[in-house]
Order: structure tokens, then sequence, then C-alpha cells
């Protein structure tokens, strides 16, 4: 192999693609809080009002109840506040562009001392940011100054539907359970269950974003067990009915 080859070999060795997940992270955190706030509300909403009357009618409704409204929750919430970062994010790259326009010197300056403080040299960073700034100068700000890019970028309806069709899937669950346990084992059924999938998401989770299983899966099995073990407590003590 003469020597320009080696020279090409190395450098499509060394400008190759690695493998990353942050990417996800926005669809996957609406998409797993989606589905862990699912399981978890709706199945202690059916535990609780079980605790209180067992009646099966009873449970069934307040579990599509729950379903319904928690879903339309969950994807308005998520709606509002991701457009409201989505808001902040487009004000704030509207005023660096103006700084672009009014004090085009002092904005490159501040670009050279960002990548000082990384630790560059000042002369250095002078010319990464000269280049940078003759290129594409607002997203040379955008991403340095403002940490923002393409992969952060908030996107209100991506997070809603993600939020929304996972918490009805996910809330789906203990209602099933709910509707095909056996006579006097309604509770026992639906926290089987809810342990079961929130188990299954909790791994699913971490596996997509390449993340331990272990701490994930613990995790989302405290919080589902502390709240129904609460939402129990309330219905058994004051057991209204409903």
């Amino acid at each position: 192999m003469d020597l320009s080859s080696k020279v090409t070999e190395l450098k499509y060795e060394s400008a190759h693609e690695e493998l990353h997940y942050i990417n996800r992270s926005g669809w996957l955190r609406a998409a797993v809080l989606g589905a862990n706030d699912g399981i978890v509300s709706v199945s202690s909403l059916v535990v609780g009002v079980a605790a209180a009357d067992p009646d099966p009618s009873s449970v069934l409704i307040a579990g599509f109840a729950g379903l319904a409204a928690g879903a339309m929750s969950m994807a308005a919430g998520e709606y509002v506040s991701v457009s409201s970062q989505s808001d902040i994010e487009t004000a704030d790259i509207a005023r660096e562009r103006q700084a672009l326009i009014d004090t085009p010197e002092a904005e490159q300056r501040e670009l050279a001392s960002i990548f000082e403080s990384r630790g560059l040299s000042p002369s250095t960073a002078a010319l990464v940011a000269r280049e940078l700034t003759e290129k594409d100068a607002l997203g040379a700000h955008v991403r340095e100054e403002l940490g923002l890019s393409e992969v952060h970028a908030a996107n209100p309806l991506q997070a809603a539907l993600a939020s929304g069709l996972t918490f009805s899937v996910a809330a789906a669950l203990p209602v099933i359970a709910a509707a095909l346990a056996p006579s006097g084992h309604l509770i026992a059924t639906v926290v089987v269950t809810t342990l079961i999938a929130l188990a299954g998401l909790g791994a699913l989770g971490a596996h997509a974003g390449a993340a331990p299983k272990l701490p994930a899966t613990l995790r989302v099995l405290f919080w589902g067990v502390a709240a129904m073990a609460i939402t129990f407590g309330v219905g058994h003590f004051f057991g209204v009915k409903v």
C-alpha cells in the first residue's frame, strides 16, 4: 500500500461517525414520561377506588376516566411546556441576530472568549471565531453561546404526541387488568400487572437511550409502588363510594 493510500485510509477512519443517542432525548423523555405517568396514575387510581369500593363497574369507570383525562392532560401539558421553551429559544436567537447586526466586532470577540474558556490559546480562539463568523455567524453563536442545536431544538407537537400516545397505551394496561381480573383479586391483579409493566418500561427506556437498565428499572418500580401504596391507603381509610 503506497503512502497516499494510507493517508486516505487514516482519513476515513478518523472521520467515522459514532453512534450517539442524545438526538433521541426529546421524544424519548416525553414518551417515557407519558408511559410512566399512564401506568402509575391510572393503576393508582384503580387501586384506590377498588380499596374504597370493590364494585368492578365503579373501578372500570374510574379507570377509563383517568385514561382519557390523563392522556389529554399530558399531551396538552407537554405542548404548552415545550412551546414556551421554543418561544424562549426563538427570542434568544432573534436577539443574537440583532446583536450581530449592531455590534459584529464585539460578538466575534465574545465568540473568541468562549473558545478561550474551553482551553484554546487566544490566537487560535480568535482564528476559529473569525472563520466561523465568516461561514455562519448566527449559527456559531446559537451553538456556542446559547447552547442550542437541531438535536436539542424544542418540538412541541412531537412531545405532545409522544406523551399523549404513550400515556394512553400504558394506562390501558391496568384498566385491562382490572377488567379481566378474577373475582376478589382485582387489586392484586392490577398491582402485579403494573409492576411488570413498570419494570419493562424502565428497561426499555434505558435500552433506547443506551443507559444502564437496572437503575432505571428500580427507579420506576420504587415510585410506582409508592404511588399505589398511598392511594390504596387513602381509599381503604376513607372507604368512599364513587
